[in-house]
């Protein structure tokens, strides 16, 4: 819990120092990063990569909500979800890591997005001027999200060491959280889904 507190705390710290706040009442950008755009305004520190590819997913979250909003369709998705993190423990246990640890990290990126989704359909729903005009295949916005498990696991067994150190590695998170969040001008929303996707970053093991 303190160290969450902490990260938080940080990330809001470092994002008030470098930028302007965003206007959280601004429509998002539905854009995913390109990778050129990735790798010239990087997160900073060791958990640099891993942030990037957090709030990536955090962006590709904006086109879930665009795909379902006014469908009727519901933001919990229940099967997917386990389809999901019963990809990450598989895909876990063959790159070494703890399969309880990894699918902690992504039930804390699946319950990130929903804030995101819930939170742009509160927005759409009270300025429907702002609502967005297309709808993204959910098809292939789902062979985005499987490409980022990818990543994201192949970072996680990158940092495993960092991560088992506690100190160092709430350091270094609230770092690049925090400079991600200014460097990418996340909204309140999006902070608010950020400093969750992240909590779990710092409880590392392998098997």
């Amino acid at each position: 819990m303190a160290r969450g507190l902490a990260v938080t705390a940080l990330m809001v710290g470092v994002t008030r120092v470098t930028v302007p706040q965003a206007d959280a009442a601004g429509a998002p950008t539905h854009a995913v990063p390109s990778n050129d755009a990735l790798q010239s305004d990087r997160s900073l520190g060791r958990l640099g990569p891993l942030t990037d590819l957090v709030i990536h997913r955090l962006r590709v979250s904006d086109d879930v909500a665009a795909s379902k909003f006014g469908t009727g369709s519901p933001i919990d998705d229940p099967a997917r979800e386990q389809q999901v993190l019963e990809q990450v423990r598989n895909q876990a246990g063959d790159l070494g890591l703890d399969p309880g640890s990894a699918t902690a990290f992504f039930q804390d990126q699946i319950t990130a997005s929903k804030v995101v989704q819930k939170g742009l359909f509160a927005r759409w729903t009270a300025h429907p001027e702002e609502a967005p005009t297309t709808r993204p295949d959910l098809g292939q916005i789902r062979t985005r999200l499987d490409q980022l498990t990818a990543d994201l696991l192949r970072e996680l067994k990158a940092t495993v060491r960092l991560r088992d150190e506690p100190t160092a590695c709430t350091v270094q998170l609230a770092v690049a959280a925090g400079s991600g969040a200014a460097l990418e001008r996340l909204d309140a929303l999006h902070r608010q889904a950020l400093a969750g996707a992240v909590h779990s970053v710092c409880v590392a093991s392998v098997k």
